[in-house]
């Protein structure tokens, strides 16, 4: 990976943390590892555990920044959920899957979409 292609990855990554924070979120981690599993945002709200899966892009050009949080990528992330609440020692009541994308625009901004559960991958 290129330093430039991981800073736009650190970048976006902050960009999603401030965005949920402002949304009262309380973040717990990031770049979590868990069973080899990558957790990019650990966070909670209201009693709800949300593992967040950030994507940044420079533009669409390639497809939508959500569309790559695939079937596959869903089940990866949940396998890691799963490891990093039992090495945590939590049993929350209710857990979530989000996806928060952040598009480069113009400047040094990003446009910062959150999708609240946005893949059921059963209970950790």
């Amino acid at each position: 990976m290129t330093h430039a292609r991981r800073d736009l990855g650190e970048a976006g990554e902050a960009a999603a943390c401030a965005h949920l924070e402002r949304q009262g979120y309380r973040i717990l981690a990031r770049n979590a590892r868990a069973d080899r599993v990558e957790l990019d945002i650990v966070a909670e709200r209201s009693g709800v555990l949300v593992f967040v899966e950030v994507k940044t892009r420079r533009s669409a050009q390639y497809g939508g920044a959500a569309e790559a949080v695939d079937a596959r990528k869903q089940a990866r992330i949940a396998r890691g959920a799963v490891a990093w609440l039992r090495a945590a020692g939590r049993r929350p009541r209710r857990v979530r899957f989000d996806v928060v994308t952040c598009e480069a625009e113009p400047g040094s901004s990003f446009r910062v979409t959150h999708w609240e559960a946005a893949f059921e991958a059963g209970e950790p």
